[in-house]
């Protein structure tokens, strides 16, 4: 049922950020908050008998649930951002994209090491930047307690990257 009610909601955007491109708009879920209560009441039953300390959602949609998550389930919420983003001392993580590099970036003092992290995201496409924010939060001496998103492109192949990091995956609706 939550799988019909997002892809109801979700806009098909033909050729963005560039031709040949579909973009799978989330913003008119947004618009609904009882489907917005039932992604998160979605994700939490889905997430039960799970150790997680801290949810680490990835800029910036990863913050549109993650937050709200991480706040139903009585844990932290750290935010993963783009470079240059973050006021205070910071860890970073350079990765590699399909057209160039990107970085992101938490505050040193995010996690706690032994930590269960929770790492959510809108969308699963190629798993680099949830890959890359994983090596990040180990590198902090956590654990990935799993991943969690609202959207996956199976066809992408993300799934497959990310298996390895974690077992736990959790994914609403899948294209």
């Amino acid at each position: 049922m939550i799988t019909q009610q997002i892809k109801s909601a979700i806009r098909d955007i033909p050729d963005f950020p560039k031709p040949g491109i579909i973009f799978k708009d989330i913003t008119p879920i947004l618009k609904d908050p009882v489907l917005c209560e039932n992604i998160v009441n979605a994700f939490v039953e889905q997430l039960k008998g799970k150790r997680i300390d801290v949810i680490a959602g990835i800029e910036s949609r990863g913050f549109l649930f993650g937050l709200t998550l991480a706040t139903k389930l009585g844990v932290p919420f750290v935010p993963i951002r783009k470079a240059g983003k973050l006021p205070f001392t910071i860890k970073q993580k350079a990765y590699k994209l399909e057209y160039g590099t990107a970085i992101i970036e938490c505050h040193i003092d995010a996690f706690e090491p032994g930590q269960h992290v929770l790492i959510h995201d809108d969308l699963l496409a190629t798993g680099g930047t949830v890959t890359a924010a994983s090596e990040l939060i180990k590198e902090m001496g956590c654990e990935i307690a799993g991943f969690c998103f609202v959207v996956e492109l199976g066809f992408l192949e993300g799934r497959q990257r990310i298996a390895p990091i974690s077992d736990t995956l959790v994914v609403l609706a899948e294209y």
